[in-house]
Parts: structure tokens; C-alpha cells; sequence
């Protein structure tokens, strides 16, 4: 394994690890940098075309929104907004890489997931009902997109994007619930290694 991922690797880490256990100074730091590291690793790709400069900017989405959920809560509709277009861009370079088919368990099996959350979390929402029912959707047409891609031609690459979809959809499943509805100690880590492991595997797209 390569010096580029090793390092991905160990600061996401430090960052799961301090989200359970650790200081809040050590979130503060290692959230950023293993984002710019991913964002470097996505930059050193053997080729750069449409499909990665869009990962490239859904990552960079990414970074703002998590800035701005180090800023007071009236700002939180506008990280759900970042979040919103980072999945945006996922799903852009997902289409473009795409054939047209349709495996219909899968979207019905994302719009059961999807009602599930909203009725679990609904009444929680207040004002931010529209605009995280919108990023929800955003998210569950993103591993839609991503698991076509994986039923159309079962390479390694699309399994890559497939697993990372999923993973950053349970990521916000588990993020979203512990926020409006069932706070639990182990939900923090449990949220930034599926956050981490999704963003990772996507970009991991990039050298299959």
C-alpha cells in the first residue's frame, strides 16, 4: 500500500479514535487534514478528466461543510447545503461513467430506507424539514446511481463507488438519528468511519 494511503489511513484513525474517546482539539485537527489528504490523494490520480475533477469538488464541498459545523448551529442549514452539493457532484461523475439500466430493488429498497429515517426523525426537524429531506434524497439517488453503475458492469471500480455510496448514506443515517433521535456514545465514531471509509472508497475509484 502506498505512502498516500497509509497516511489517509492513519489520520482518519486518529480522528474515529478521538471521536470516541479523545480530545476535542484532536477532532478539530484530523477532520481537516484527512480531508486534504483525500483531496491530494484524488489529485495524484494517474488520470484526471470530468469524472475526477467532480470527486475532486465533491470533496472539496465536503471540507466546507464540515467547516461550517464548527460554526454556531444557525449555520447548520448551510453545511446541509454543502453536504447537499458534495453528494451532487458524486452523483454527476457517477452518471457520467454510467450505462442506462434499471434493477429495480434497489430503488425501492432506498426509498424504504429513506421514509424509515424521515418518520423516525421528522417531528425532531422543525424548520430543517425540507431542506434534510432534500439532502436525504440527494444522498439515496447518489447510491442509486452508484449501485446501477455496479449491477451494469460488476468491475472493481464500481464496487469501489458502490461501497462508498452506502457507506456515506449509513454514515448520515447514523449522524441524523443520533442528532434528532437516539444519542448514543459510540454514534461519533461510528459516523466518521463510515464517513471516512465512504469518501476514501470513492476516491479509491479514481486509481481502478
Amino acid at each position: 500500500m502506498s505512502w498516500p494511503f497509509l497516511a489517509v489511513f492513519f489520520s482518519g484513525w486518529l480522528f474515529v479514535d478521538a471521536s470516541y474517546r479523545g480530545p476535542r482539539w484532536q477532532r478539530w485537527v484530523f477532520k481537516p487534514v484527512t480531508l486534504l489528504l483525500l483531496l491530494l490523494l484524488a489529485w495524484q490520480a494517474p488520470t484526471l478528466n470530468v469524472y475526477s475533477y467532480l470527486i475532486l469538488l465533491g470533496l472539496a464541498a465536503t471540507l466546507v461543510a464540515d467547516g461550517l459545523l464548527l460554526l454556531p448551529e444557525e449555520r447548520f442549514m448551510y453545511a446541509i447545503g454543502a453536504f447537499f452539493l458534495s453528494h451532487l457532484l458524486y452523483t454527476l461523475s457517477f452518471a457520467s461513467q454510467m450505462t442506462i439500466t434499471f434493477f429495480w430493488p434497489l430503488p425501492l429498497t432506498l426509498l424504504i430506507i429513506g421514509a424509515i429515517l424521515l418518520a423516525v426523525i421528522w417531528t425532531r426537524l422543525s424548520e430543517l424539514r425540507w431542506p434534510v429531506t432534500t439532502y436525504i434524497a440527494m444522498t439515496l439517488l447518489m447510491v442509486w446511481l452508484a449501485g446501477e453503475q455496479y449491477f451494469a458492469r460488476s468491475t472493481d471500480m464500481a464496487f469501489s463507488l458502490f461501497c462508498g455510496a452506502v457507506l456515506l448514506l449509513l454514515a448520515n443515517i447514523l449522524w441524523l438519528v443520533s442528532r434528532y433521535r437516539f444519542k448514543f456514545r459510540a454514534a461519533d465514531a461510528l459516523v466518521a468511519a463510515c464517513y471516512f471509509g465512504g469518501h476514501f472508497l470513492i476516491v479509491r475509484s479514481l486509481y481502478l
